[in-house]
């Protein structure tokens, strides 16, 4: 199985006044691999995020490095796949995710078939 990786840069806004990352700071990290993701495999219509289940683990404190977020796909469906992402450094797991994304036909709003470059990119990225 190949993961994407994202190198994702921790800002003195994220953290609450504990000096942890904010939950809700972990979905923009999400969102950011993501849109790493997607250029890397060239996708170039629209998607929306139809479920997103987030488990934390162990709070992330604040620190100038940053850590990484892994993805990689654990169902190819007709016009939906699904992610799994970790957020996590050398040491420990802070957050495991399955986030189920859907591909948008943004002037008919409603799903659209994965078209075969995508299916052939999230291919590289599934597990066996």
């Amino acid at each position: 199985m190949s993961r994407f990786v994202y190198s994702c840069p921790l800002r003195w806004s994220d953290m609450d006044t504990d000096g942890h990352v904010h939950d809700a700071v972990h979905l923009r990290y999400l969102e950011e691999t993501r849109i790493g993701l997607f250029r890397e495999l060239g996708f170039s219509g629209a998607s929306v995020v139809a479920q997103l289940d987030i488990d934390y683990l162990v709070p992330l404190r604040y620190r100038p490095e940053p850590v990484r977020s892994e993805t990689w796909v654990s169902r190819i469906g007709g016009s939906s796949f699904d992610l799994n992402h970790e957020i996590l450094d050398d040491e420990m797991t802070y957050s495991a995710v399955k986030c189920t994304i859907v591909a948008f036909d943004s002037e008919a709003q409603r799903s659209r078939p994965l078209t075969h470059d995508e299916r052939a990119g999230l291919e590289k990225l599934a597990a066996r």
